[in-house]
């Protein structure tokens, strides 16, 4: 099962990819802004009585991991994310101060890294790492098989695309890593992404205007 919850003033999707037999699930962006959605999230994990075995990043961008440090604190848990998104966990608190968000320095993070094509194990469940950057450095979408689905934070929207005006940001990587590493996934896939609302990935390849 994946839970979504949308939070803090750029409306993020946080996933909570969840295990129900084995009680354990892991957070993929924890964009809770302030102390009433950290309270939704982790008051909804305990509710349900499961074990976060891993806190996810699609990338690091401050207006997803607004909770982050919160988080990591509160379970004693890295946070999981690609090597390259360390420079940008790094300059969040300049990013907030620019965007609103009022974070700390989380440079001092402990930062489990993965790599494309890793495979995450929560609880049964394999969730499949692949790097698609071009929205910005470090940008992983994770495949989950056994929900049909992949979380593709800001790299794939519901007929649309992430920005890539950004500073890391590359318009033809983007593009080249959506059609190579995202729309080979099986068309009934479900979208789900870092903002707005959901797609699948045959929608996508028929109706995207950046993709067809």
């Amino acid at each position: 099962m994946i839970k979504q919850f949308t939070f803090n003033h750029f409306e993020v999707n946080c996933y909570l990819i969840v295990d129900e037999g084995a009680k354990q699930c892991a957070i993929v962006d924890p964009a809770c802004e302030a102390s009433f959605e950290d309270a939704q999230l982790t008051q909804y994990i305990a509710q349900e009585q499961l074990q976060v075995t891993h806190i996810l990043l699609t990338h690091a961008h401050v207006d997803h991991i607004a909770g982050l440090r919160q988080v990591c604190e509160h379970y004693k848990l890295p946070v999981t994310m690609h090597a390259e998104g360390r420079k940008l966990l790094k300059q969040a608190e300049a990013y907030g101060s620019i965007m609103g968000f009022a974070v700390d320095n989380m440079g001092d993070l402990e930062v489990a890294e993965i790599a494309d094509g890793e495979i995450i194990h929560v609880g049964s469940l394999d969730v499949e790492c692949r790097y698609v950057p071009g929205h910005c450095p470090g940008s992983i979408c994770f495949v989950v098989p056994a929900d049909k689905a992949v979380i593709t934070g800001d790299a794939l929207f519901h007929f649309s695309i992430g920005r890539t005006d950004l500073p890391g940001g590359d318009y033809p990587t983007l593009i080249e890593k959506l059609k190579s590493r995202v729309l080979t996934l099986p068309d009934d896939y479900r979208v789900l992404p870092g903002h707005g609302i959901a797609s699948q990935i045959g929608k996508e390849k028929k109706y995207n205007s950046f993709l067809v």
